[in-house]
């Protein structure tokens, strides 16, 4: 199996049905949930540097308020929407920043790499740390306590918010 044919397995057996019975919904590699006045989103961004042999990858994770969003029917917001913008990395503790399958950039894979074993270390990084940090986030305060002292990204979350009145002072 070639590294690219390993990331689809990846996708079509793990990240859409886990993400679909958590009730994101999908398009293309865009995943996103509702959470009323704002969406969790996951987009998985492939890099361009990329053969069938080796793919390198990484998620980027991040809150979308619907107050901001490009769509006006607010039903599907895009990577360009998020007002909280990170990788995956900001969700990981410092055990999983790099190892066998992941580097400073996102993840690795070639295909030398068992299948199996790199489905078990990304099952590791969403089932133990993204997505039960992301299923903690039902409200803009969740956010902002979540979110509020990271660089840049903290300062431009309570920015819009408060810009568009959206929590009370």
């Amino acid at each position: 199996m070639t590294a690219k044919e390993k990331q689809t397995e990846f996708i079509k057996t793990y990240l859409k049905p886990t993400l679909k019975n958590l009730g994101y919904q999908t398009s293309g590699q865009t995943w996103w949930k509702d959470k009323g006045d704002f969406f969790i989103l996951i987009n998985l961004q492939n890099f361009s540097w990329n053969s069938k042999d080796s793919v390198d990858f990484c998620f980027n994770i991040g809150v979308a308020l619907k107050e901001t969003m490009k769509d006006t029917d607010k039903k599907k917001p895009t990577v360009h929407d998020l007002t909280v913008y990170l990788r995956e990395s900001s969700y990981l503790p410092g055990s999983r920043q790099e190892y066998k399958f992941r580097n400073k950039t996102g993840y690795v894979l070639t295909e030398q790499v068992d299948t199996n074993d790199f489905i078990t270390e990304l099952k590791s990084d969403f089932g133990n740390h993204i997505l039960p940090t992301l299923d903690k986030l039902n409200s803009l305060q969740n956010c902002v306590d979540k979110f509020g002292d990271i660089t840049f990204w903290g300062d431009n979350l309570k920015r819009v918010i408060a810009e568009n009145k959206l929590l009370a002072q």
